[in-house]
């Protein structure tokens, strides 16, 4: 009976995902990140969602120091990196991996955007590396093992959707050194919850919303090891079933003035905060 109790113990540890306070940031690093919080490269807007994203906290998290090799993909608008350019800009390294396509519009207008946001805080963004990443035709992130962390936050539901999250992770994955971290920021899904029959390709994650388990299993899969889990974005009140899924919520509000205010009480979504590493 003890020796069935205790394999039945390993293997629920096994599955379990790890919850783990922070490693406390070193302080130039923390002095770093709060000044780039409070500083003029980042709109009032950017820092009104500090509230929703705990970047201080997230960061501290991820364990990232001011002097690592850091690949955001598929950056977005650049929230993050109105964050990160400054903290990495004299001892590390922030690269971002975005689709540059010239035959794209989305992309075209992306890149437009991000040179003019470049140009204009020479000193803040003067150091960021950007370089064209395309998964679907295998595209490196870098050298190998040469990477201190990757950021993937928030696109997962789109990399499933395009079936591209296998080779991104793959990717990911080479480029990092031994031991490097790879962190998830993701709006989550129950993994004990069906999803809705009424909307079709939800588990293709066209609905933003995608269970942690699928994320975890697809970073396994490429290599990574679950170091801890975190509900740092965790929202109770998200309820997630509104007309157009997460994107009803802030700071897109899909729905206009419709449920505006319920919306905004609400705040931003339910989210899986996770980190991996190579081995």
């Amino acid at each position: 009976m003890k020796t069935i109790f205790i394999a039945a113990l390993v293997t629920i540890l096994s599955h379990a995902t790890v919850a783990t306070a922070a490693t406390p940031l070193d302080a130039a690093t923390a002095s770093l990140i709060d000044a780039s919080l409070a500083g003029d490269q980042r709109t009032d807007t950017e820092k009104a969602r500090d509230v929703y994203r705990h970047p201080k906290d997230a960061l501290a998290f991820y364990g990232l120091s001011a002097s690592m090799s850091v690949i955001e993909i598929f950056p977005g608008g650049g929230w993050w990196t109105n964050v990160l350019a400054p903290v990495l800009r004299d001892k590390g390294k922030l690269t971002v991996a975005m689709d540059t396509d010239l035959n794209n519009a989305n992309a075209r207008g992306g890149l437009g955007k991000t040179l003019e946001r470049y140009a204009a805080k020479p000193k803040i963004f003067d150091k960021v590396e950007m370089i064209n990443f395309d998964p679907a035709h295998n595209t490196k992130l870098g050298a190998d093992n040469s990477i201190d962390m990757v950021l993937l936050f928030r696109d997962m539901h789109n990399l499933i959707a395009d079936n591209k999250a296998a080779e991104t992770l793959k990717l990911a994955f080479d480029v990092l050194k031994k031991g490097g971290a790879l962190a998830i920021e993701q709006h989550r899904w129950p993994d004990n919850k069906a999803f809705p029959a009424k909307r079709p390709n939800w588990e293709d994650g066209n609905w933003g919303y995608v269970k942690t388990s699928e994320v975890v299993a697809l970073a396994k899969a490429a290599g990574f090891v679950l170091a801890s889990s975190s509900e740092l974005n965790a929202n109770a009140r998200d309820t997630k079933d509104y007309p157009n899924s997460v994107w009803s919520l802030p700071p897109t509000l899909a729905d206009g003035d419709k449920n505006k205010a319920q919306y905004l009480a609400i705040g931003e979504s339910d989210r899986m905060t996770l980190k991996f590493v190579k081995p």
